[in-house]
């Protein structure tokens, strides 16, 4: 019992590590790497909309009647029972960019393998795309994601007053939850 006590902490560790130097690692130096990486950041975020309307032509509808939505061009995710995951993404709000979100998710249970997909959270009420806005947004435990394939716009059930939509990139992994993830919201222009 002791021995898989310590691998699974092993393993946790792991995954922690991993999670928090792909996060460093990209943090820019300068200002103005910042904002050439937020340019990129918009630019990938925006090719990853046109993406998802192009599989669903309702998307379009459901974004123009929300509040908001936040785009994860790409969220890596993987793990052997103990996983996480990580991306970055822009929040925008009446079409336009209002700011960055980082995206981080633990999780222990069924779980086995690694893949990377873009992910795009909907809004329908101004209350959820508040709590986004002040830190205060998780996935809740019984949130599902809705795959992006034609017609999946016209299903999808809000909870919490927001939707999940995801497209798989890459990979192969027999964990798709959403439940549990974090987001921190960056401010459009607050990087110093």
């Amino acid at each position: 019992m002791r021995k898989t006590s310590i691998i699974s902490a092993g393993i946790i560790g792991a995954c922690a590590a991993a999670i928090s130097t792909a996060a460093c690692a990209t943090a820019p130096e300068t200002r103005a790497e910042a904002r050439a990486e937020e340019d990129s950041l918009e630019s990938q975020a925006r090719a990853t909309l046109e993406h998802m309307k192009a599989r669903d032509a309702r998307l379009g509808e459901l974004l123009d009647g929300s509040v908001g939505y936040a785009v994860f061009p790409e969220i890596g995710k993987g793990g052997v029972i103990v996983g996480g995951a990580f991306g970055r993404g822009v929040v925008f709000e009446k079409g336009a960019p209002v700011g960055y979100v980082k995206l981080s998710q633990g999780s222990v249970g069924a779980q086995l393998g690694g893949q990377t997909f873009a992910e795009l959270i909907v809004f329908n009420d101004q209350k959820a795309l508040t709590r986004l806005k002040t830190d205060n947004f998780d996935i809740s435990a019984n949130a599902s994601a809705v795959a992006i394939k034609s017609g999946a716009a016209s299903t999808v059930q809000f909870e919490g007053g927001a939707a999940v939509f995801i497209m798989p990139r890459g990979g192969l992994m027999l964990d798709v939850s959403v439940a549990g993830q974090r987001i921190e919201f960056d401010r459009r222009g607050d990087r110093s």
